[in-house]
């Protein structure tokens, strides 16, 4: 059975150098296709580029971008940064050469490391602070205004208050801020998840989210480093094709995922098959063969991982009821975790024998959380406190000081409760709260979650406009294409015939909401909703301020 392993210092560089130290000649990280270099090869790969940054005058506290889709020298240039006193500021793959750009400007990192994926959306940026571009693939430079000057590296001491990080987030809410994270942010949290669920040296993970985003980056990076664990990483997008070959390959024991990928799962492999006629749906709606059915399922979902997931992760966003009770029924091993940027991330877990449905768990080891001000059910803002929350916004006291209030509550924005046992739940953000004319509190949050369960739906938004709750849909043109083999017809040409589903589709709709939370309008959505690394919409874009679209900041 693994001890756990007690670092001499919280800071990022004990982190690393104990795992180089302690496990050599364990497979460390590498490509789904390729053979992992070994720990102690590791080590040597992030001096050599570690070398490379100080040849080109950088001094500690200085900062570095780091922008590129997951590969394993992602990995070695965030060592080669964090372990030598500069501050790393990851950017995530999927900003665009404007974000991208700002977070350069705003960051002052003078060294941009870069895929060659994704050269194309910086090759023209023109900012004084920046002084070299590195490339990710292979570590060479691709332009600099500074000469190399071959150096001895410095002897570094890194305190662990210090600035480890700085992540721009993508958030629902519009600009995103620089939260400056501490090497003792990051290091808690991967140490406390060992209270969550135990790893060992033996373990495998598969990395599919953003290392950028500090989910992904904190129990899918830190943590199975710090035991010696292996990870692997796709070289193409997680798409069906290019992840089940790889499941059936490395078969995972860990992994973590956003709840939109296990929902698209649900839907095809679970109700689209069990629902597609009258008598099926029919069966479906019993408890005892519902059960069975989501057994049955619950062991194929399982084999289709690789038949050794020990530890499945869920975390960035809620998920869906009816997902989460089959996930349950099924005895999948999956865990769920609640947290934010701003605490590195996590707050609260339940590993898979502790999960409870729509319950976030408890709070982590460490970490106090409490409800402000709550309602008489209960319900109010819940603050927290813990070694994990951040310094702060970079170069926003503002900011900071609205979200950490006396005492070093941090203030998290999102409603909750506690249940029994003070286990969390999750009501919404309190930016997306709809209060009704009568003063009731409506989170759309819950309504989504009854409209995404139409078989027909992929995804939706619930906004208010003029005083009314409209219901923004995406559909699932796939599958209803397969009921009505007429549907292109009725969506292109035959308007009255589409009012009319749309109308049925509000009622029943309806009939399933109390009546504060009733939809007054549908509206179709053309093309996917725009999205945050975490797989949240980001609302911002598609709610109306007084008659008026509200603007992108």
């Amino acid at each position: 059975m693994q001890k756990e392993i007690i670092l001499q210092s919280q800071t990022l560089k004990s982190l690393i150098d104990n795992a180089v130290q302690s496990f050599p000649d364990n497979p460390s990280i590498a490509f789904i296709d390729n053979e992992p270099i070994s720990y102690s090869q590791l080590g040597k790969e992030i001096e050599r580029v570690a070398d490379l940054l100080f040849s080109y005058g950088l001094k500690k506290g200085d900062k570095v971008a780091l922008f590129s889709h997951n590969m394993p020298n992602w990995v070695i240039a965030f060592f080669a940064v964090v372990s030598k006193g500069f501050i790393i500021v990851p950017v995530l793959p999927d900003f665009t050469s404007d974000e991208t750009s700002n977070v350069l400007e705003h960051s002052e990192s003078s060294v941009l490391i870069v895929s060659d994926r994704l050269y194309s959306r910086v090759e023209g940026v023109d900012n004084p602070s920046l002084k070299t571009i590195i490339k990710l693939d292979d570590f060479s430079v691709i332009k600099s205004s500074v000469e190399p000057v071959k150096v001895k590296q410095p002897d570094i001491h890194i305190e662990e208050e210090e600035t480890g990080a700085i992540i721009y987030t993508s958030g629902t809410t519009g600009r995103s801020k620089g939260v400056m994270l501490t090497h003792k942010n990051m290091v808690f949290v991967a140490a406390t998840s060992f209270d969550v669920f135990p790893i060992t040296h033996e373990d495998v993970f598969l990395s599919v989210l953003p290392l950028s985003h500090t989910y992904e980056n904190a129990i899918g990076m830190l943590y199975p480093i710090m035991y010696g664990a292996s990870i692997y990483y796709l070289d193409k997008p997680p798409t069906a094709a290019a992840l089940l070959p790889a499941l059936a390959k490395i078969r995972p024991t860990l992994m973590l995922s956003v709840p939109l990928i296990m929902e698209k799962i649900y839907k095809v492999q679970v109700q689209g098959k069990f629902t597609k006629d009258p008598f099926t749906r029919m069966i479906y709606k019993t408890s005892i063969f519902r059960l069975l059915i989501h057994s049955i399922a619950g062991k194929k979902l399982y084999q289709t991982f690789g038949g050794r997931l020990k530890f499945f992760g869920i975390g960035g966003a809620k998920l869906d009821a009816r997902v989460e009770r089959f996930l349950k029924e099924g005895k999948f091993p999956y865990a769920i975790g609640y947290g934010l940027t701003e605490t590195a991330p996590l707050l609260a877990g339940a590993s898979p024998h502790q999960t409870k449905l729509q319950s976030t768990g408890f709070a982590i080891r460490g970490v106090e959380l409490k409800i402000n001000e709550p309602n008489e059910k209960g319900v109010g803002e819940i603050w927290a406190k813990g070694d994990n929350v951040m310094q702060g916004y970079y170069k926003n006291p503002e900011a900071t000081s609205e979200v950490i209030v006396e005492d070093g509550w941090f203030r998290t924005g999102d409603y909750g409760k506690f249940g029994k046992n003070q286990r969390l739940y999750i009501k919404g953000r309190m930016k997306n709260l709809i209060l009704s004319a009568s003063g009731e509190n409506i989170y759309p949050e819950d309504i989504e979650s009854v409209i995404n369960n139409n078989q027909y739906v992929m995804e939706s938004l619930v906004v208010e406009e003029d005083g009314y709750l409209v219901a923004k849909v995406l559909l699932d043109l796939e599958t209803l294409e397969k009921h009505y083999v007429n549907w292109k017809n009725i969506l292109e040409e035959k308007k009255v015939q589409f009012h009319d589903w749309k109308t049925n589709f509000t009622k029943e709709l309806n009939e399933k909401l109390n009546k504060y939370s009733q939809i007054k309008r549908v509206d179709i959505m053309e093309t996917p909703f725009e999205k945050t690394a975490s797989q949240k919409i980001k609302r911002f874009l598609y709610t109306k301020v007084k008659g008026k679209e509200k603007k992108k900041d």
